[in-house]
């Protein structure tokens, strides 16, 4: 009965966070621990398999000096792997001011506050991508 409570208590989230990017959308839930990254299931080195990707998820920790005191849960969908990385940045910045409000000016300067709203244009009727024409034919 004593390992139920325990995992309860484990189980509290401390913030929530909504990263988006690209068509990509995270949702991150930060609880005390000792800095371990889950992302759907899955370590965090395990499931980027580029460690760029697994920097920028980690970078907001890094700024604001809280590396092995959250544990994080995020189950992130849509999109590329260079998108859900900058969703689950954007997600652990807003979760980490969910919980503590000081932590917005340092994330708000690094940038990570910000939703990326670059997306991809979409193609038109009589051409063959979005900007790209079909070849012209004078004759």
């Amino acid at each position: 009965m004593a390992t139920i409570k325990k995992e309860a208590v484990s189980k509290i989230n401390l913030g929530l966070g909504t990263g988006r990017r690209k068509t990509a959308v995270a949702r991150v839930y930060l609880r005390e621990g000792n800095g371990q990254i889950i992302v759907n299931g899955k370590d965090v080195n395990e499931y980027f398999s580029n460690p760029l990707y697994v920097f920028m998820v980690r970078q907001p920790l890094d700024v604001t000096d809280n590396v092995t005191k959250y544990n994080l849960v995020i189950n992130v969908s849509g999109g590329g792997p260079s998108g859900q990385a900058g969703a689950c940045r954007h997600g652990v910045a807003r979760a980490l001011v969910a919980e503590d409000e000081t932590n917005r000016p340092v994330l708000h300067a690094n940038g990570f506050m910000t939703r990326d709203s670059r997306m991809v244009e979409r193609k038109k009727f009589g051409q063959k991508g979005a900007r790209r024409k079909f070849q012209f034919s004078k004759r």
